[in-house]
């Protein structure tokens, strides 16, 4: 193990434990109030990863790759919890156990997949099998497209229908990403043949340019909701969240394509 090892376990901690935490929290204010036990429950998700953000931020990069090592199974053990309760919240509204409260069947199930996928990448670093390059690239946009569209339809769906200027681009924004996610899907079906330079790299290059038009519709709903400037039910927590990850998918759209061709990173522009 290398201090690579360190710094990537910790950049991949300290950005997903935050967004467990924040599900925690998101999830709560979705339950109806006689949900006591779940309301509990997501109280004690939003300590636990609290807590770990907090202690994630306290290591450096010059940490002892085996004590980040055990951290990483603490951590990836707290995913694979939080997932556990997510698919269970899940089944008791698809079974209609669970009656009121606002929290979309998608929505649960989309932050189920954040931490499956959280808890895979920690036990990808343990053993240290992290994919090459190639497969991460399909692997890694197919979860992240998917992931953007339903940020779309969830924005759709929480502004108020007055709003409607936004209420169709944030349509217009989930079409277009499912139709990225379906070639997506065809080119990891195509795989390995598909897998050639310049097929990804315009595949990462064609991603870049809808992923930064979410990420500034995003920024700009955020800066419009924490400014009490459009109707929605969107709490401003949850507008941010969803910018922060549009801006993670676009650090690893230019991780890729540095380590494709060398190309220097543009997302930031």
């Amino acid at each position: 193990m290398s201090n690579g090892f360190v710094a990537r376990s910790l950049d991949e901690v300290r950005f997903w434990s935050r967004i467990m935490k924040e599900h925690s929290l998101f999830l709560r204010l979705g339950f109806p109030v006689d949900a006591t036990e779940l309301i509990n429950e997501a109280n004690y998700f939003y300590a636990l990863f609290d807590g770990i953000e907090k202690r994630a931020q306290a290591f450096t990069a010059k940490a002892d790759p085996e004590q980040i090592k055990r951290f990483n199974t603490e951590v990836h053990q707290a995913a694979s919890m939080i997932w556990g309760f997510k698919r269970k919240v899940l089944g008791l509204i698809l079974h209609c156990k669970l009656l009121g409260g606002n929290n979309f069947p998608l929505l649960v199930d989309h932050t189920s997949r954040e931490a499956a996928y959280f808890r895979n990448r920690l036990e990808e670093l343990n053993l240290g099998r992290l994919e090459p390059i190639p497969d991460a690239i399909i692997d890694e946009n197919v979860f992240f497209l998917r992931i953007m569209a339903d940020h779309a339809k969830f924005i759709g769906h929480l502004l108020d229908p007055s709003e409607r200027k936004l209420v169709e681009q944030a349509r217009e924004f989930s079409h277009d990403f499912d139709q990225l996610l379906f070639q997506a899907i065809d080119l990891d079906s195509m795989r390995p043949q598909s897998q050639t330079i310049p097929l990804l790299d315009q595949f990462l290059d064609q991603n870049r340019v809808s992923v930064k038009s979410l990420r500034d519709f995003k920024k700009t709903a955020r800066d419009l909701i924490e400014a009490c400037r459009i109707k929605s039910v969107i709490h401003p927590l949850l507008a941010d969240h969803v910018f922060r990850e549009a801006e993670r998918f676009l650090e690893i759209i230019d991780m890729f394509e540095r380590a494709l061709t060398g190309k220097k990173s543009v997302s930031k522009c």
